[in-house]
């Protein structure tokens, strides 16, 4: 057990201590379609005793076979929650042309779908969808 010690960014002050168990598992996953087993690599983490104690009482449920296969379903589940979207930065006409594009070519959908398929900030990509809906350009499908 080792005591994991967060000093203050700004003050160098102690603000958090509490003790931790390690944990280091490998990285694995499903072989590839190919048939080969794809590349994987150990991943280090630590956890606090609490955690082990709850992962532990799982385990002895049956729900995991080991903390391994646990850290393993915790960061698919977190990688299928959590998305990164990239965003372009462009003119606000052309990021006009090309919302008003992409309802032409899909006919439905949601600012959101609009947003993440073009790479385009949500919030401009609504006040063009506004926009679009004041100048009779396009309209609502309830």
């Amino acid at each position: 057990m080792a005591v994991c010690v967060t000093m203050h960014p700004r003050k160098g002050q102690v603000i958090y201590s509490k003790p931790y168990i390690y944990v280091t598992m490998v990285a694995t996953s499903a072989k590839a379609k190919s048939g080969v087993a794809p590349e994987t690599r150990a991943v280090g983490t630590k956890v606090t005793q609490r955690e082990v104690r709850e992962i532990q009482g799982l385990l002895d449920a049956g729900e995991y076979i080991s903390i391994s296969d646990f850290v393993r379903e915790a960061i698919r589940d977190k990688l299928r929650a959590v998305k990164v979207v990239k965003v372009r930065d462009m003119a606000y006409d052309e990021a006009k042309q090309e919302v008003l594009g992409y309802y032409r070519s899909y006919k439905e959908a949601y600012p959101h779908e609009v947003a993440e398929d073009l790479e385009l900030d949500y919030d401009l990509v609504w006040q063009i969808t506004d926009e679009l809906k004041a100048e009779k350009r396009l309209e609502v499908i309830e």
